[in-house]
């Protein structure tokens, strides 16, 4: 892999990973394409791209602390906050549960072992997929429905009625945005949206929630790389390149796609991903 195919997939990492478009299947796709051309690195199912993959992800994490920062220390401020009150009741959980940010803490670690727990489940299964551009169409096509009906939708209740019912369903639907072309920004705010939350508790519990998920996926497929020896297929530097370009990029890409989202203009994003998935079939199959 040369550095500015690294930059081009960093690039395309911190654009659509905020946009809920699917970041996976377009660095899959773009993979493709490179390989099409005639480019010599490995393929975008080996264990040595996904692991590409998860490293760019880290990048785009560096863009969520920069632009959540206020709400991020807002959460630490309140959690200290919350723990000193919980010590002062002699650990009393009733008082822990009511305590918001302590809540919340508990609910994200919910969220995150949902989704561990079936990801593991569907690793296994899933990882074929990235060798199959129509499958990764299709479920662009889903994904697009989804963020159709996400303008219509008119959240607003309490941050307090959120429950583990509620980190359930969102780590069920952060979950299954393992399948490349399935958007995980895309599924987790529409899913906090369909249970109720307001536009901006549901973009902010959304990217904070991928920073544990991702860091935590990274760490399992380093572990893999490192025993596969995969890493020294591709070398250090395109690596290095890939992750600054993905977290410059994110952080620009995250503010718009912000905008958006709190004025309920997804519905350009479905345009973009049925465009998108009408391409890839027609490249395929035509």
């Amino acid at each position: 892999m040369t550095l500015w195919q690294a930059a081009i997939l960093g690039l395309v990492q911190g654009v659509f990973m905020f946009f809920p478009v699917s970041s996976t299947s377009h660095l899959v796709l773009v993979q493709h394409w490179f390989k099409g051309k005639g480019a010599a690195f490995p393929d975008p199912d080996s264990e040595t791209m996904i692991f590409f993959n998860l490293v760019v992800h880290v990048g785009t994490l560096v863009s969520i602390v920069v632009v959540f920062r206020r709400p991020i220390m807002d959460w630490w401020r309140g959690l200290l906050a919350d723990l000193g009150a919980l010590r002062a009741a002699s650990f009393d959980w009733r008082v822990a549960w009511e305590r918001l940010h302590l809540r919340l803490t508990f609910l994200c670690g919910v969220s995150v072992f949902v989704t561990g727990t079936l990801g593991l489940l569907m690793k296994a299964h899933v990882t074929h997929v990235f060798a199959n551009p129509l499958f990764v169409a299709t479920a662009l096509l889903l994904t697009g429905a989804m963020l159709w009906g996400t303008d219509a939708v008119r959240g607003g209740a309490s941050l307090r009625r959120f429950g583990v019912r509620e980190a359930l369903v969102i780590g069920l639907a952060q979950a299954f945005a393992l399948v490349p072309g399935l958007s995980r920004s895309g599924l987790t705010i529409a899913a906090a949206l369909f249970i109720g939350m307001r536009r901006r508790w549901a973009a902010e519990y959304s990217f904070l929630l991928a920073i544990p998920t991702i860091l935590a996926a990274s760490l399992v497929q380093a572990v893999e790389v490192v025993r596969t020896d995969g890493w020294h297929q591709i070398g250090a530097m395109p690596y290095l390149v890939a992750f600054v370009v993905s977290a410059v990029s994110g952080c620009v890409a995250l503010w718009l796609v912000l905008r958006l989202l709190y004025r309920a203009r997804f519905r350009v994003f479905a345009i973009y991903v049925w465009l998108l998935a009408s391409v890839v079939f027609w490249l395929r199959v035509g």
